[in-house]
């Protein structure tokens, strides 16, 4: 039997006064796949993200995850947590002064049975974070190193090793590779990689549509809050897709 879709948003609306940011959203996110979500500014691509991860609620529709209807009344960021749903954010809440290891259990730390924190364990867990599930191997780069020394991927990187740690089955990045020299944004790209090796699944919203081509699954279009395309990549090319984009704005033509 299929496995029902890690998440499926159904004719999901949400209206700000008179503005309507989204207007019947109906999608799947199935599970082990790279999903691209593309939209100009205002196209709804925030929108639909918080509502799939509980910082909003939807003003209609119905959201399910793993084959179960979810109450929109009680959803939230801690449950969609409970869920295994992460989001990563452009500016990583990471503790710039703080080592590596302490960010990686920031809110949710490593407790002994007195429930103290057990240092050691977290330790420990960090160090496999980074040398297996997201392959920091750099020189000078351990456990102890504070956020304020990484680049900027390697940032991403932490913030992403977090995620997966938390054994999360949809982690969504959000415009991860913003003001990234492009060494670093192929940091981010493996990392997105490692996701999908590591058995789970990713939305991956983004401007740069050459990076989206490039490491996603599938594609989906946003464009004044309603799906305008919804295509694996392996149907469309790099070049079919910048077209299509370009005409979703083109001037109609007068055809009288």
């Amino acid at each position: 039997m299929t496995a029902p879709p890690i998440v499926r948003l159904e004719n999901v609306t949400k209206s700000y006064g008179k503005v309507e940011s989204l207007r019947g959203v109906t999608l799947d996110i199935g599970a082990n796949e790279i999903v691209g979500l593309i939209g100009d500014n205002g196209a709804g691509k925030s929108t639909l993200i918080k509502i799939l991860t509980g910082v909003e609620r939807p003003t209609s529709g119905s959201i399910t995850i793993k084959g179960e209807k979810i109450n929109a009344g009680s959803y939230s960021v801690r449950e969609a947590q409970k869920l295994r749903i992460e989001t990563v954010y452009q500016e990583s809440s990471l503790g710039e002064k703080q080592p590596l290891w302490r960010n990686f259990f920031v809110g949710r730390p490593i407790t002994n049975r007195f429930g103290f924190i057990n240092v050691k364990a977290q330790r420990e867990a960090a160090e496999h974070i980074m040398r297996t599930t997201i392959g920091f191997r750099g020189v000078g780069i351990d456990v102890n190193t504070p956020v304020s020394s990484l680049s900027g991927g390697e940032r991403q990187g932490v913030a992403i090793g977090r995620a997966m740690y938390f054994e999360s089955d949809l982690i969504v990045l959000d415009e991860p590779t913003v003001a990234l020299a492009i060494k670093e944004v192929q940091k981010v790209l493996d990392f997105i990689r490692s996701i999908k090796a590591g058995g789970r699944t990713c939305i991956y919203i983004e401007h740069n549509i050459h990076h989206v081509h490039e490491v996603c699954d599938r594609l989906i279009v946003l464009d004044r809050g309603k799906v305008a395309l919804d295509v694996p990549t392996s149907d469309m090319t790099y070049a079919e897709l910048t077209e299509f984009l370009m005409s979703l704005h083109a001037p109609a033509r007068n055809t009288a």
